[in-house]
């Protein structure tokens, strides 16, 4: 036996619409993740609940790989529907690109700095430390870099000093 049609409202009592909303969500999670794996799709999921709790799903270890393949995409479509539309608004929906990108990129930086790092899910705090661990990386390897040379330039002073005294005293 299937269950009844559910009359698509809000849902008035408070309590009951959390756990309704967490449910479906679960739900969706799932499906999404069902999707991906038997039909081999690159799959994003972002979810935004009324209190603005982020819950995320992407395929690709990076949500903004796909959110990038996304942007590229309807840029495309956007371009090719747009081209008889007044130049005004192609620079209206560049504005609202440009401003999603910012979006994104400022939480990525509060991100990096340790804020807002509840609305991560375990997948995205562990891109998150990868990506911190390769940029130490990076930096721990040009602060070698640089004081090798700057070693190197005390030890050339250093050499040009002692043939300087060398030269200067007859030594």
């Amino acid at each position: 036996m299937g269950r009844g049609r559910v009359e698509l409202k809000r849902i008035e009592n408070k309590i009951n619409r959390q756990v309704t909303f967490s449910k479906r969500r679960s739900g969706l999670l799932k499906k999404t993740r069902e999707i991906s794996v038997l039909c081999d799709a690159e799959v994003a999921l972002i979810v935004f609940s009324t209190k603005g709790k982020l819950f995320e799903y992407s395929t690709q270890p990076c949500m903004e790989r796909i959110l990038e393949q996304y942007e590229r995409y309807s840029y495309a479509e956007r371009q090719l529907v747009t081209n008889d539309k007044a130049p005004k608004e192609n620079w209206v929906i560049e504005h609202e690109k440009l401003k999603a990108r910012l979006e994104l990129l400022q939480r990525n930086q509060r991100n990096f700095v340790g804020e807002e790092l509840d609305s991560l899910n375990l997948k995205g705090l562990q891109n998150l430390e990868q990506q911190l661990d390769s940029a130490l990386k990076h930096i721990r390897s040009r602060k070698n870099q640089a004081m090798h040379e700057s070693i190197s330039k005390l030890q050339k002073k250093v050499s040009l000093s002692c043939l300087l005294v060398v030269v200067e005293y007859g030594i």
